[in-house]
């Protein structure tokens, strides 16, 4: 079981943690206008520009956090894109309505730690591509 666990624990918790990014990044290649109007509403400035790096972080570090290819770099840009994002669409503080997506994007950032300090894991594109120097 323990085998079992370890071979094929991370890809699963990559799949879990990717397909949200994943859905949510081609949600928002769809409808890219009412997206960048509801960022505008926000206060955020060049809507156009941050959503397009919002497509590519999510579309593109999704994909390669499931592939587990590069998926080091893409949780860590995944984890700092999270901390912006949380701070002003989920500002828990300010409405107890954002309570459960607050704590979930903490859960999301949890994991995407793990994957930063840990690597992808076996079944991945990335395998052993950051070994421990001795």
């Amino acid at each position: 079981m323990c085998k079992l666990l370890q071979q094929y624990g991370p890809l699963l918790g990559r799949i879990l943690l990717s397909v949200i990014f994943i859905i949510a990044g081609a949600k928002k290649t769809f409808s890219f206008a009412g997206t960048a109007g509801y960022m505008a509403s926000k206060g955020l400035p060049m809507t156009e520009v941050l959503l397009v790096v919002t497509i590519i972080i999510e579309l593109g570090g999704g994909l390669m956090v499931l592939l587990g290819w590069r998926a080091r770099l893409a949780s860590t840009a995944i984890f700092l894109f999270l901390i912006p994002v949380t701070l002003i669409f989920h500002p828990v503080w300010a409405d107890a309505a954002e309570f459960n997506a607050f704590f979930k994007n903490l859960a999301i950032m949890g994991g995407m730690m793990y994957i930063m300090v840990y690597g992808s894991g076996p079944l991945s594109l990335g395998h052993d591509h950051c070994p421990d120097k001795k």
